[in-house]
């Protein structure tokens, strides 16, 4: 790790701190598969929003283990209601995993989502929600946070959910291609997956969110 990595890093942690959210670092994933089983307990429901970090660290193997109660929406055969049931069981939960789409050395967590269901946890239900994010979720501010979504978090989610949009087959939002674009600007095709933008400032529920930096890159 560089200098000045290492500086950006303390100060994303601090300001963490100073927000409300408990940070952590981890070296490495496997040294977040370890934290993370500190922070949840045998036994314990949880949920989880779709994060292609959570798979790359091994931390989904963990939470949907036979040691605790995985809300699985993604399991073969199920249905659009029972779909729709894991997301209002998730505000019950125990615990939430996610990833972020960027993290700002402000202390500050942006995230936008289209279906939703993982921004609105993030902010209210789960009594704990920890957050797993590699270090190329970290931006300046929220100015470069929104440009990273733009460019480096929805083009290849769109890509991968094999959504047809203007992002996936250029690359970019369609807003960039103005000299001032406006933060919800973007295209109006029906698999838009940017509808719905959240930055979590300052906490009100002191260390509800956890989030746990891994010296990897990890995730979009």
């Amino acid at each position: 790790m560089t200098d000045e990595l290492k500086a950006r890093i303390d100060k994303t942690m601090a300001n963490l701190k100073r927000n409300k959210m408990e940070p952590y670092f981890c070296e490495t994933s496997a040294q977040a598969r370890e934290l993370v089983k500190t922070l949840i307990n045998k036994g314990d429901t949880i949920s989880s929003g779709g994060s292609v970090t959570l798979k790359q660290t091994g931390i989904y193997d963990i939470i949907t283990s036979a040691d605790y109660n995985y809300l699985d929406r993604s399991r073969e055969g199920i249905t659009r209601e029972e779909i729709e049931e894991v997301y209002r069981k998730t505000f019950c939960a125990d615990a939430f995993f996610t990833s972020t789409n960027a993290l700002t050395e402000n202390g500050e967590l942006y995230n936008v989502d289209g279906n939703s269901n993982r921004v609105a946890a993030i902010l209210y239900g789960p009594k704990s929600v920890v957050v797993i994010s590699g270090v190329n979720k970290l931006v300046k501010n929220i100015d470069e946070a929104i440009y990273r979504v733009k460019t480096k978090a929805a083009p290849p989610n769109t890509v991968r959910l094999g959504i047809d949009t203007y992002c996936a087959k250029k690359g970019q939002c369609v807003s960039l291609n103005k000299e001032n674009p406006e933060l919800c600007e973007g295209c109006h095709g029906d698999g838009r997956i940017c509808c719905n933008y959240v930055v979590c400032a300052q906490q009100r529920h002191v260390n509800r969110i956890k989030v746990v930096i891994v010296n990897e890159e990890l995730g979009y």
